[in-house]
């Protein structure tokens, strides 16, 4: 007799085809073989007894304070521990129960959402001087050059941007924005490489987005969230896409105190906020892009909580985007300079993806592709 334990779900899968079991046995069984832990916060007590004794019967757990059972407080934190098939059942005992369950019935279904899109690589390219990576920046003739061998080198997505958003950087009016960025997609237009790679430009400037726009752009890369409704509006008029950044402060405060109660909590409550404005305003969930803010007006601690619970913002039916490329935070783990930062960049990028990303935001075009190549080839 052998035995051996079989880590990883594909893996699993493929086991289970060869055993011969049916495909619908096999997507039975794969709903089981993944445990999600779920923190629930301000739960009312009531409900909590009433979850707490649903996820029992359906061998799930509640993980909660001493004290629930006698109601000594109004509202709790829990931690719900469940496969995704106890977790898809559990959603449909909520929907008949009171004290607020029903709603909470939706938002646990919507952590049985999985990315939905193969992994895309989004290349960098800043038209100015003052960009923290001085490997990014590129003028003229040279950018299209660049653009044009980021292309080459595997990339499905560019994104273009006028103005420095790394800390402490001075902002710049409209006008200067927009001559920055214009030559770039003056030739672009004529070279017609709009038509290889989706274009993304990297503004919350409404007059520059929408010279992009014109210009064959169909990607806004908007750090301040989608928090100005011209942006949102834009977006609708050209059925273009939007990737809504969450941002503590500005680019010049971000990172003078950055202070959360609960970091993934609160993001993920102003992306709840942003998907709802979006939504009433005409947009499609399919054509929003949700990504966390790496570094903007976050400690080192609060970034590696981001990416530990990346998974968490799958829920909202986006697709996610991770730009942690040569950031900061390297440095604060293992002191290194911007220029030699690439390996950790590929850490975080991989672990996000693995939690989830789809879309990776980076300089390093080529080395990102072979990496994410091998990835794929180990499997999840």
């Amino acid at each position: 007799m052998e035995l051996y334990r079989i880590g990883i779900v594909r893996e699993r899968k493929r086991v289970l085809r060869e055993l011969g079991v049916e495909s619908g046995g096999v997507k039975i069984m794969a709903e089981k073989m993944q445990t999600l832990w779920i923190k629930i916060r301000r739960l009312r007590t009531p409900a909590a007894n009433i979850l707490k004794q649903d996820a029992l019967s359906i061998g799930a757990d509640l993980a909660v304070p001493s004290g629930v059972i006698t109601c000594e407080t109004e509202y709790v934190d829990a931690l719900l521990i469940a496969t995704r098939a106890q977790l898809r059942t559990l959603a449909r005992k909520e929907r008949a129960q009171p004290f607020g369950l029903k709603r909470l019935a939706g938002e646990l279904e919507g952590f049985l959402n999985e990315p939905g899109e193969p992994v895309k690589i989004m290349g960098v390219l800043n038209a100015n001087e003052d960009s923290f990576y001085a490997g990014s920046r590129f003028l003229g003739e040279a950018a299209v050059e660049r653009i044009e061998a980021m292309i080459g080198e595997g990339a499905a997505i560019i994104d273009i941007g006028g103005v420095s958003s790394r800390p402490g950087s001075e902002p710049v009016s409209a006008e200067e924005e927009l001559e920055r960025v214009r030559p770039i997609c003056e030739a672009l237009e004529r070279s017609g490489l709009t038509e290889k790679a989706l274009f993304s430009i990297d503004s919350y400037t409404p007059a520059v987005v929408e010279y992009a726009l014109q210009k064959g752009f169909g990607l806004i890369n908007d750090i301040t969230g989608a928090t100005d409704e011209r942006i949102i509006a834009l977006a609708k008029a050209y059925q273009a896409r939007l990737c809504i950044m969450h941002m503590q402060g500005t680019p010049q405060t971000m990172q003078l105190d950055p202070h959360y109660e609960d970091v993934t909590a609160e993001v993920d409550a102003f992306f709840t906020e942003r998907i709802e404005a979006c939504e009433a305003a005409g947009l499609s969930r399919d054509q929003l892009i949700l990504d966390v803010g790496i570094g903007f007006g976050k400690t080192l601690e609060h970034n590696l909580e981001l990416l530990r619970n990346h998974a968490n913002f799958l829920r909202h039916g986006c697709e996610l985007l991770i730009g942690a490329s040569r950031k900061s935070m390297i440095d604060r783990i293992i002191p290194t300079p911007t220029e030699a930062r690439l390996p950790g960049t590929l850490a975080i990028h991989l672990k996000a993806v693995e939690n989830g990303a789809t879309i990776v935001r980076c300089h390093d075009v080529a080395e990102h592709r072979q990496a994410l190549a091998v990835w794929e080839a180990i499997g999840l």
